[in-house]
């Protein structure tokens, strides 16, 4: 939780905005798909196919629009949604777990994606207050995030045509550290209760949406 959110501000403190967000999706393609083969039989699938049917309908109409957001509209988008999610009402507060919501799910979260490159924090809105125990909320989510990073690395791999580079040394040394990083985690999931779990996800949520969201209007 909050991981691919840490990552994409470091990123972006460095390079460019399309470098950056390929970069992004690649490793997190890696790191993503590494937790949902690991957790595997703890995949809600039906979540999954319900969040892929939004993401290809958003992805479509999306990518015919070609539509990208500045770097500092990323940050600001990455800073607000999950902030206003987080104090959204319980009744109000949306759950992956209905199909409805999951597919809404995919068509924000992908529209986001192809718009800022982010959409780790609203997907952890849906998921944090969902009834899934903390292996099903990882693993699941790990599972959508596959393809909706997948979506990104290839939208914003187009605009590296016009003429921003992306470094091959950073790819292949990411995606190991990021395999690497993602089996350790295994480890401190299995020890830490359900209530730290749900309860340490939204201080982290909150403290580094706050974070991004004052880069953002500084750059603005």
């Amino acid at each position: 939780m909050a991981g691919g959110m840490i990552l994409m501000g470091i990123l972006l403190a460095f390079m460019p905005l399309a470098p950056a967000m390929v970069l992004h999706g690649l490793v997190q393609m890696a790191s993503n798909g590494w937790r949902a083969w690991q957790w595997r039989s703890h995949i809600d699938w039906r979540i999954v196919a319900h969040y892929a049917g939004g993401a290809v309908v958003a992805a479509a109409v999306v990518g015919v629009m070609a539509l990208v957001a500045s770097k500092a509209i990323a940050l600001i988008i990455v800073g607000v949604s999950p902030l206003l999610g987080l104090l959204l009402p319980g009744r109000l507060t949306p759950d992956i777990g209905k199909a409805g919501h999951a597919y809404g799910c995919g068509v924000l979260c992908t529209v986001l994606q192809l718009l800022a490159g982010v959409s780790g924090p609203i997907l952890d809105v849906f998921f944090v207050r969902s009834q899934l125990n903390s292996r099903q909320l990882v693993a699941t989510k790990a599972a959508v995030q596959v393809l909706g990073h997948f979506l990104k690395a290839a939208y914003f791999g187009h605009l590296l045509a016009g003429g921003e580079a992306l470094s091959l040394i950073a790819i292949v040394v990411a995606i190991p550290l990021a395999v690497a990083g993602t089996h350790l985690s295994r480890f401190v999931l299995e020890i830490i209760s359900e209530t730290q779990f749900r309860t340490w996800s939204r201080y982290v949520i909150g403290a580094v949406s706050t974070v991004y969201l004052i880069q953002g209007v500084v750059l603005l």
